[in-house]
C-alpha cells in the first residue's frame, strides 16, 4: 500500500483508514507492506501490529510548490516500494509467483510512485479513490485543480479496479473521472466500536463534562476541519434557532484549520456562551467527549463517506447529519439518526431540536446506531471484502495479456 498519510501523521481521514484496513488485513494473514511519508515521532522501518511500515520522503508542503513536493515525496516512496519488490521477485517474473503481489494507491497523492511499479514489474495496481478535486470544490476552478483532476483520472484510468467508500462516490468518480460504472467496486469505511467501550464512572463523566458545559446544559458536538465543505458555518447559521427554543444549548465545536470568521460570526450573533472552540484535541479526549454530549451534528456539504458520524454511533451519541454524500448511506433517518438537508441551517435546528426534545425516541436511534455500527462497519468484515476485490484481481491477471 501507498498512501501520504499514516499515524502517527494523520491529516484527514486516509491515515486512520489505512492504518485500521492493513491491520485487520494483516490479521487474516495477508503481509501488508505500507510506504508513506517521514514522521519525526516515528522510526522510518517498523513492523506495527503485524503490518511492516516503510516511511521515507518527505510530505509535499502547502507553502512550496505542492505538486513539485508531491512528485518528490513520490519518487522516494517509488526507490522504496522498488528495492521491496526486486527483493520479493528474486529475478523471477511476476507471474509465476505462488503469491500475489498487488499495488495499492490511496488517492492521487501516492499515483505516480503506483504507477511506475506497476509498469516496471507489470504488477497489477488497484486504486482507493477516498475524495475527488471536482466533489471537494464543486467543479473544477483553477490551475492546481485541473492538475489533481487529471492525476485522479489517471489513477482510475491505471487501476486494474477502482475501491470507494460509498455509492455516492461511485457515481462521483464515474462521473467526475469517466471512470467505468463496472469497474467501481463499494467498499465502507470501518471503525473499532470497541475504543469507544472503555470504563468511563459517572463521577468521572461527569466532571469531564463540566469542562463544556453545565449539568443542565443541553451539549451539541461537531468535530471536523474547518473547511466549506464540513459545513460548521451552517451549524453557527442554525444555532440562534436552536437557542430560541432552548436558551441554554451550548455547542462545542473541535479541529484544526482557519476559523477567524467563524468567530467572528459567533460574536455579531452574540453567541459567545453559546458556542466554544476547542481547536484539536488529543485522541484520548475526544474519545471521552464523544461519550458525554447529548447530540453529534454533522452538517457537511461534501461528504464521501462519513467516519466521524461513525465514530459518534459508536460511542452511543445521537447523532444529526446533512443528507451530503456518504451520510445518507451511513445514517438512516429515524433509525439510526436524524438526517437534514444540506445546507440548509432550518432544517439542521429541526433536527437537532428532534433528538433534544424526544429522548426516548433518541435513545432507540441511538441503540440502533451502535448495532448497525458493530454489524456492518467492523474492519474484519472490511478486510475480508477488500481481500476478496485483490483475489478477483490476481485471478483475472493471471488469465491476462498485460
Amino acid at each position: 500500500m501507498l498512501s501520504w498519510e499514516y499515524p502517527p501523521r494523520i491529516v484527514g481521514g486516509i491515515a486512520r483508514h489505512v492504518q485500521e484496513l492493513s491491520e485487520a488485513m494483516a490479521a487474516q494473514g495477508v503481509e501488508v507492506h505500507v510506504i508513506t511519508a517521514t514522521h519525526p515521532d516515528a522510526p522510518d522501518e517498523a513492523i506495527v501490529n503485524g503490518v511492516f511500515l516503510h516511511r521515507i520522503g518527505a510530505p509535499p508542503s502547502p507553502h512550496g510548490d505542492f505538486l513539485e513536493g508531491v512528485y518528490a515525496m513520490n519518487a522516494a516512496f517509488e526507490a522504496r516500494a522498488d528495492a521491496l519488490v526486486r527483493d520479493w521477485l528474486r529475478g523471477k517474473p511476476a507471474r509465476v509467483q505462488r503469491e500475489a503481489i498487488l499495488l495499492h494507491a490511496h488517492d492521487w497523492l501516492a499515483h505516480p510512485a503506483a504507477k511506475a511499479i506497476k509498469h516496471r514489474y507489470k504488477l497489477p495496481m488497484i486504486a482507493t479513490i477516498h475524495a475527488t478535486e471536482y466533489g471537494r470544490h464543486g467543479g473544477i476552478h483553477s490551475a492546481l485543480s485541473r492538475a489533481i483532476s487529471h492525476i485522479e483520472w489517471e489513477l482510475s484510468y491505471e487501476a486494474w479496479r477502482v475501491i470507494v467508500c460509498s455509492e455516492f462516490m461511485r457515481s462521483e468518480v464515474q462521473h467526475a473521472l469517466n471512470t467505468p460504472y463496472d469497474k467501481i467496486d463499494v467498499v465502507p469505511n470501518g471503525i473499532r466500536a470497541e475504543k469507544f467501550q472503555f470504563e468511563f464512572p459517572e463521577t468521572e463523566r461527569a466532571a469531564f463534562r463540566a469542562r463544556f458545559a453545565q449539568p443542565d446544559q443541553p451539549l451539541l458536538f461537531f468535530v471536523g476541519r474547518m473547511v466549506r465543505e464540513k459545513g460548521v458555518q451552517i451549524l453557527l447559521q442554525a444555532m440562534p434557532i436552536v437557542c430560541a427554543t432552548l436558551p441554554n444549548a451550548k455547542l462545542v465545536i473541535v479541529g484544526g484549520g482557519y476559523r477567524a470568521h467563524l468567530e467572528e460570526f459567533v460574536r455579531f450573533c452574540h453567541l459567545e456562551q453559546a458556542v466554544q472552540f476547542t481547536g484539536f484535541i488529543p485522541d484520548a479526549e475526544l474519545l471521552k467527549l464523544y461519550r458525554v454530549v447529548d447530540v453529534a451534528v454533522y452538517p457537511s456539504l461534501y461528504e464521501p463517506f462519513g467516519i466521524v458520524a461513525l465514530e459518534a454511533m459508536a460511542a452511543g451519541a445521537p447523532v444529526v447529519v446533512s443528507d451530503a454524500g456518504g451520510l445518507r448511506e451511513v445514517v438512516r433517518h429515524e433509525e439510526t439518526g436524524i438526517v437534514t438537508w444540506a445546507g440548509n441551517a432550518e432544517s439542521l435546528a429541526w433536527g437537532i431540536l428532534r433528538v433534544l426534545q424526544d429522548l426516548d425516541a433518541t435513545r432507540r436511534r441511538a441503540h440502533n446506531a451502535l448495532k448497525t455500527v458493530q454489524r456492518e462497519f467492523n474492519w474484519q468484515r472490511i478486510a475480508k471484502q477488500t481481500r476478496q476485490v485483490y483475489q478477483r484481481v490476481w485471478a483475472e491477471f493471471q488469465l491476462t495479456a498485460w
